[in-house]
């Protein structure tokens, strides 16, 4: 038993990708350097959508800017220990 070389998530067998990173591959054939740029575009936050997003969620929760770092933070450390948790076994 392996873990797909693209997820590191999925359990494979006989191939180094699971079924959904095959299709992942399969668009990347197919359509190229369009795929990152539309991955770029829709998925990754610019500076000012950043900003935007930072003053969105203070004003909604009435936190301070300290507060919603610290959020973040937090957010991140859960994710990276996560992620160990899932490349450890």
């Amino acid at each position: 038993m392996f873990s797909c070389t693209l997820c590191e998530v999925e359990t494979v067998y006989i191939t180094s990708l699971c079924q959904k990173c095959r299709r992942i591959k399969h668009l990347l054939n197919l359509y190229q350097e369009r795929v990152y740029e539309v991955l770029e575009e829709v998925l990754v936050r610019k500076e000012k959508q950043q900003e935007h997003k930072i003053k969105n969620e203070l004003v909604k929760e009435k936190k301070t800017l300290e507060e919603f770092e610290k959020k973040v933070d937090e957010n991140v450390k859960t994710r990276l220990r996560n992620a160990d948790k899932n490349c450890n076994h």
